[in-house]
């Protein structure tokens, strides 16, 4: 089951850590829809195509694909901050160009003009998404968990102390990870704006 919290950004331990407050200040799944953060319990430990079929015919998921993350101990702190070079140790033959790069990248805040759907099929990993304050907000999300981050919300992706992730990616068209990094210019994306005025300005999701 999905767990979440506002990241405590003065820890400046290992990224991979919890980073939690103390005490812990938790963020329920009903303030997570309110800034367009969905999630479903899909049980992978029995078969779950009919569950996922189900969910890509409800929201016009048309592909999907599988990616196994691990990462190595590289690590490089640049002006006191962390920064994360991640490596793809296996990855099945479907399509991610350009692998070694964009796994680097996931730690970088950035959004994307398209829903991030992902399904845990094994392991464990962080997203972290900001609220409507500019907040960070940490998901722990773990085997069985579905997440859905809209298009235009700011976030990044890191593995846990366990180091391990497979995961099936969703997509509306084909496969495609496009991240598009935090600026003045991006914050002038239009599917920013639109995340802007449909969750920062307004309401919130359901699934």
């Amino acid at each position: 089951m999905v767990s979440a919290w506002f990241y405590n950004a003065e820890d400046k331990s290992d990224p991979r850590e919890k980073h939690q407050y103390s005490p812990n200040r938790p963020v329920s799944l009903e303030e997570l829809a309110q800034f367009g953060v969905l999630y479903k319990f899909v049980d992978a430990s029995s078969p779950y195509d009919d569950k996922i079929n189900a969910l890509c015919k409800e929201r016009d998921y048309k592909n999907r694909d599988y990616v196994c993350i691990t990462v190595s101990s590289m690590w490089l702190d640049i002006a006191g901050q962390v920064v994360v070079f991640m490596l793809l140790i296996n990855v099945s033959p479907t399509k991610l160009p350009d692998y070694e790069n964009k796994i680097k990248t996931f730690f970088e805040e950035h959004l994307h003009e398209d829903e991030e759907i992902r399904y845990i099929v094994d392991g464990s990993g962080f997203f972290d998404v900001r609220d409507k304050n500019d907040k960070w907000i940490r998901i722990a999300v773990n085997k069985s968990d579905l997440i859905i981050l809209p298009a235009g919300i700011y976030h990044r992706f890191i593995l846990d102390t366990n180091n391990y992730l497979q995961a099936m990616r969703l997509f509306k068209e084909d496969p495609k990870w496009t991240p598009l990094n935090r600026s003045a210019e991006i914050d002038q994306n239009k599917f920013r704006k639109e995340y802007v005025r449909d969750f920062v300005e307004k309401g919130s999701a359901s699934l």
